[in-house]
């Protein structure tokens, strides 16, 4: 999340929640299916999921029942995506977590950092910085962390450094070489440090039999720097590597900000995004905006507008977009001002995002695929 500050997861389903097993959603099926047998989560080939982080503290992993379920009443749906965070910092495998989302009947969302301790932005590589990732340092807890993934045993979605296109996170290629090119890798160095990381990581992952984690390749949906070497394909591992394409798109996050509309935040970099792979699905996997006072009179859409235009063009205007997980959070800067992107921040936001996730394209419900057993 671009914020600029310290940022800081089913008993069974209910037979209703699981009224399709198909590629592709358009007559619902009979049988039901054990959420606790093997199972995936199948992309809705028709209308796209909804999902939220909830704020659950400075640490991303504060994740409680209660707090799911009042967000859920008050915007009125069900949430098929849950996100959440898991810190390299901490050394610990959120299984706590993961077990409260899926048994909500959720699917865990992770944005997995290699981040330590203090969590703040903005400063240059740590202990658990690329060059050591790739040199093997930290293979154990990786491996440990993928043994841990593999005994929760149920589908989850990974983002593995996100947003390492702009420049607030320590993996950014901006602290690895920037723009000096690797004639070895026919790539810029900043880049391919990530990408090497990457590819690293999921493969150890992969190494440990895991089966029911699917990766994401989550950007900015700009870069920052704006800089050819800095663009969203030249971090990109591969589409072996990758299940899910993901983007951040924030709209006004602090007073002085303009918010802009959805189309100039998401028209180039969907289609930026969407080149990658022709046919992988795309996540909106942060997206929100502030409420702020304006004087009368001063040009710029308002919040409640804003979530509007998202909730109507995300699903008729970039027909691969098939989940969104807004950015429920609030937080207090420097200048002790707010910035509330919670979806409640006004009366007026709060029923934008209740009208707009009421249009049944809108999916609160998992469509589920009964894996065969071998």
């Amino acid at each position: 999340m671009f914020d600029l500050k310290t940022r800081p997861i089913i008993t069974a389903f209910v037979a209703a929640s699981l009224s399709c097993i198909f590629t592709s959603c358009k007559k619902p099926t009979s049988p039901q299916i054990d959420a606790n047998a093997p199972v995936e989560i199948v992309v809705p080939e028709h209308g796209a999921y909804t999902g939220a982080f909830m704020d659950f503290g400075d640490e991303e992993d504060d994740v409680t029942l209660e707090m799911i379920e009042d967000f859920e009443q008050m915007v009125g749906k069900h949430q098929a995506v849950i996100a959440s965070s898991s810190y390299w910092g901490e050394q610990t495998f959120p299984t706590a977590n993961l077990n409260v989302v899926w048994r909500h009947g959720s699917l865990p969302l992770l944005f997995w950092s290699p981040w330590d301790k203090p969590y703040t932005q903005n400063r240059g590589p740590d202990k658990f910085n690329l060059t050591d990732i790739v040199a093997g340092k930290w293979d154990a807890y990786i491996d440990k962390w993928a043994d841990s993934a593999r005994d929760f045993g149920h589908p989850m979605i990974v983002a593995f450094g996100v947003e390492m296109n702009g420049d607030w996170f320590p993996w950014s290629g901006a602290f690895y070489g920037g723009e000096d090119w690797d004639d070895a890798a026919d790539n810029w160095k900043g880049p391919e440090n990530f990408r090497r990381a990457y590819r690293h990581v999921v493969d150890r992952v992969r190494a440990r039999g895991v089966t029911n984690v699917k990766w994401m390749f989550h950007t900015n949906n700009y870069s920052y720097p704006l800089d050819t070497w800095n663009f969203a394909p030249a971090y990109y591992p591969g589409s072996d590597y990758v299940d899910w394409l993901g983007l951040s798109v924030y709209g006004q996050q602090f007073k002085d900000e303009p918010n802009p509309g959805i189309t100039s935040l998401l028209d180039w970099p969907y289609q930026e995004l969407s080149g990658l792979d022709p046919n992988k699905p795309i996540m909106i996997a942060e997206w929100a905006t502030g409420e702020f006072p304006y004087p009368a009179g001063e040009p710029g859409i308002r919040k409640p507008e804003w979530i509007k235009q998202a909730l109507e063009l995300f699903r008729t205007r970039y027909p691969r977009v098939k989940a969104a997980v807004y950015w429920h959070e609030r937080w207090q800067n420097v200048d002790q001002t707010y910035s509330n992107l919670r979806v409640n921040s006004s009366v007026e936001s709060l029923q934008a995002y209740r009208d707009g996730v009421a249009n049944p394209d809108w999916l609160g419900k998992l469509i589920l695929k009964a894996v065969p057993k071998k």
